[in-house]
């Protein structure tokens, strides 16, 4: 069993996270969850779920989801004696964002992904925002030289999707397979 830390942010795109969620709790994997207040909001008002309640029933269905609070800085997730085989921030706030850019670790989110830059491991950061200032650019550079994956999710079309389902499945498809989960959400270029 493999074990993977979710940051959900209080920027739009919260359905990314919860089939994020969704999917890995299908592999049998361990999921640590963590999510801002702002997220948590959006989370409800995007998809209609309490992140909680939502959480609460996949456990129910065989999950393993672990909830951390993004206040708990002695959560295990902030040591990088802890290990886990990525860290997926979706969505990703371009707050968070500059903040984990810059090393300023004052929350669960922030700190659990620098111990992952430091560790080695793999963080990808989906941020939601649209149009980039000079300063999000910047600061997604910077975190892409310190060996962070930005996703952002730009649909595809050569797949030719019918639904958004179909679009939100494509991007969620190719966060799992940076993060090295494999599965069948997407289309490859070539593929019938």
């Amino acid at each position: 069993m493999k074990r993977y830390v979710i940051g959900i942010t209080g920027a739009s795109g919260s359905i990314y996270g919860k089939r994020i969620i969704e999917e890995i709790s299908k592999t049998g994997n361990e999921t640590e969850l963590v999510f801002t207040k702002n997220g948590k909001d959006v989370f409800l008002y995007e998809t209609g779920y309490d992140i909680e309640n939502f959480t609460d029933e996949l456990c129910k269905n065989g999950a393993k989801i672990n909830i951390n609070s993004n206040n708990d800085l002695f959560s295990s997730i902030a040591s990088g004696s802890y290990k886990f085989e990525a860290m997926i921030i979706v969505p990703c706030s371009m707050g968070t964002l500059a903040k984990i850019s810059y090393g300023i670790s004052d929350s669960l989110i922030c700190r659990a992904a620098d111990v992952t830059l430091k560790e080695k491991r793999k963080l990808i950061i989906v941020p939601r925002e649209t149009p980039l200032s000079e300063i999000h650019i910047e600061n997604m550079l910077r975190l892409s030289r310190a060996g962070a994956v930005i996703i952002p999710p730009v649909p595809s079309f050569y797949g030719r999707p019918s639904t958004v389902e179909d679009i939100v499945n494509n991007t969620v498809g190719r966060i799992m397979y940076s993060a090295g989960i494999e599965n069948k959400l997407y289309t490859e270029w070539g593929e019938k």
